[in-house]
């Protein structure tokens, strides 16, 4: 099976590692990784700005690079999520509707695509630790992903895995909302920290470094000696 791989700014920016990753772990599967060097940012910034003019060149230029691709997997679940808005964005569009469709239906998150698509619920990693996860409202409420997540980490070999109170709640990230309204968001990720800090684990993961990102600030803020990691890392991780 071909995928091709759709890296995302933050994971090209910050977290490369992420990139890495989930080239392996499809490799390790059985998957041919190529990445179209094409390939720019998804467009959701702008399109949440309202700018959706504008935010149309990002994602023409996205729909260029992947033209050929079999299979698109992304390490986000609210960049392919904004994938997945295309053939609305493009709807009535007699040049780009078409192509916006087929972009969207081959597109997938890294857990999706693993256990919808490949079929695989045990990637055969190991991992000792006591691990929580944050199900960020892009993957769960855009693109749907709610079961895939937890399935693969379940199943990871030594891993002790606890449930996050109010686990569905918004951590004030948000993309634009936390440059918006940076006081609420920062009472948002005041609660999240708690929420995890709750658990007692000693890892948080999830599957959007945005996300990632803004938790890990605030609890690193608050000196608490939590790791936050992507979800590709325990996946691709054998000690």
């Amino acid at each position: 099976m071909k995928v091709s791989l759709f890296i995302t700014c933050i994971s090209d920016i910050m977290f490369p590692n992420v990139g890495k990753n989930t080239v392996e772990i499809l490799e390790r599967l059985g998957c041919e990784v190529d990445f179209p060097t094409m390939q720019t940012c998804c467009g959701q910034p702008a399109y949440n700005s309202g700018y959706l003019e504008e935010a149309k060149g990002s994602m023409k230029q996205m729909i260029r690079a992947f033209k050929d691709a079999e299979y698109v997997v992304g390490p986000s679940g609210s960049c392919v999520g904004m994938i997945r808005e295309y053939p609305h964005v493009f709807k009535g569009d007699p040049e780009w509707e078409k192509p916006a469709q087929e972009l969207a239906a081959k597109t997938f998150e890294l857990t999706q695509f693993i256990v919808d698509v490949l079929g695989v619920k045990d990637v055969g990693s190991t991992f000792k630790g006591k691990v929580t996860y944050h199900p960020s409202c892009h993957m769960t409420r855009i693109l749907g992903v709610k079961d895939a997540p937890k399935i693969l980490l379940q199943n990871v070999k030594g891993i002790e895995f606890v449930e996050l109170p109010s686990g569905e709640d918004c951590c004030g990230f948000g993309g634009t909302f936390s440059v918006k309204k940076p006081e609420i968001s920062a009472e948002m990720v005041k609660e999240k920290s708690r929420h995890v800090t709750e658990t007692g684990a000693e890892y948080l993961v999830g599957g959007d470094m945005g996300c990632l990102m803004n938790i890990g600030g605030r609890m690193q803020r608050e000196g608490k000696n939590v790791k936050v990691i992507h979800i590709s890392e325990i996946l691709n991780t054998h000690n």
